[in-house]
C-alpha cells in the first residue's frame, strides 16, 4: 500500500477561521491600491472570511452602507486558498482564483486589477 493511500485525514479539525489569520488578513487590507481612507472589516465565517466595507462609491449602496467585498476560503483537503468577489446586482459570489498561500490571496486582493472587489 503506498503511503498516499495510508495516510489518515484528521476529522473535527477546522483550521479556518481562527484570530490569527483573521488578523493577517485586516493587517493586509492596508497594503490596497483603492480606497485607502476606509477601513474594512474582516468577520470569521465557515471555512474562512468575509471582507466588508463601506461603499464610498456609491455605486452599490446609495447610503455608503457596508458592502461585500472578497469572500476567502480555505480547502481544508487539497490546503488551497479560494477568492471569490461578489456579483452585486445578482447577489452571488463568483469564484476569481485559488491560491496555495494567504498572502498571495491578500495582495490579489489589495491590487484588484479588474475592479471586482473594491468597487
Amino acid at each position: 500500500m503506498t503511503a498516499a493511500l495510508m495516510r489518515k485525514v484528521k476529522t473535527g479539525l477546522v483550521p479556518h477561521p481562527n484570530e490569527v489569520d483573521r488578523k493577517r488578513i485586516e493587517r493586509g487590507l492596508s497594503s490596497r491600491k483603492r480606497y485607502l481612507y476606509i477601513s474594512p472589516n474582516v468577520t470569521p465565517v465557515r471555512g474562512g472570511y468575509l471582507v466588508e466595507s463601506p461603499c464610498c462609491s456609491r455605486n452599490i449602496d446609495k447610503d455608503g452602507g457596508l458592502v461585500d467585498v472578497a469572500l476567502v476560503l480555505y480547502d481544508a483537503v487539497s490546503g488551497i486558498w479560494k477568492l471569490f468577489c461578489k456579483d452585486h446586482a445578482r447577489g452571488i459570489w463568483e469564484f476569481y482564483s485559488l491560491y496555495h498561500r494567504l498572502t498571495s490571496a491578500i495582495d490579489e486582493l489589495n491590487a484588484d486589477p479588474e475592479h471586482l472587489f473594491w468597487q
